[in-house]
């Protein structure tokens, strides 16, 4: 004996099919998403005065913003800077930490993972700064780190600026 099915029956099954597909899709969706880095900008007058210092500090020797960023980042979690640099060009990175950190790092590494450059403080300086000729025009990775002094302030704000010469 054939089934037939007829335009109301029909109708229902292919409804309930098409929201059950598009339920399981939903699910399977955000249970396989990555989470995300999303850098959040921050505010706090002490970076900027740094900031500002080095920036005429470095204007002086012939050197020109070409990046800046204010981050929100979390105490002891680096926090990745994709940066193009062109190779024989000099630069000069500078990253300035919050005064209520303990330690500062900021490391580069080149498109191949090769790191390229380290800089550590302590807090003695909230301030790092390094000089640095890529060796060849690609992207470049930029990524700082700092680990705060008070175990439950876990947000802490952070100021990076790029520095291109060009006198």
């Amino acid at each position: 004996m054939v089934t037939r099915f007829t335009l109301p029956q029909f109708n229902s099954l292919f409804i309930r099919l098409f929201l059950t597909t598009i339920f399981l899709c939903a699910i399977f969706n955000s249970a396989f998403s990555q989470n995300r880095i999303v850098q959040k900008a921050c505010f706090d007058s002490t970076l900027k005065q740094q900031a500002d210092s080095l920036k005429e500090f470095l204007a002086q020797k012939g050197f020109i913003v070409v990046r800046e960023a204010t981050m929100t980042m979390e105490s002891q979690y680096e926090m990745p800077i994709i940066v193009p640099l062109t190779d024989g060009t000099w630069y000069q990175f500078a990253f300035i930490g919050d005064h209520g950190s303990k330690l500062f790092e900021a490391r580069m590494y080149d498109w191949v993972e090769r790191q390229v450059a380290y800089v550590k403080n302590g807090i003695e300086s909230n301030v790092i700064m390094f000089p640095y000729i890529p060796k060849s025009t690609e992207y470049h990775v930029l990524k700082t780190v700092q680990v705060s002094n008070n175990k439950k302030r876990k947000e802490l704000c952070g100021y990076v600026i790029m520095f291109k010469k060009v006198k």
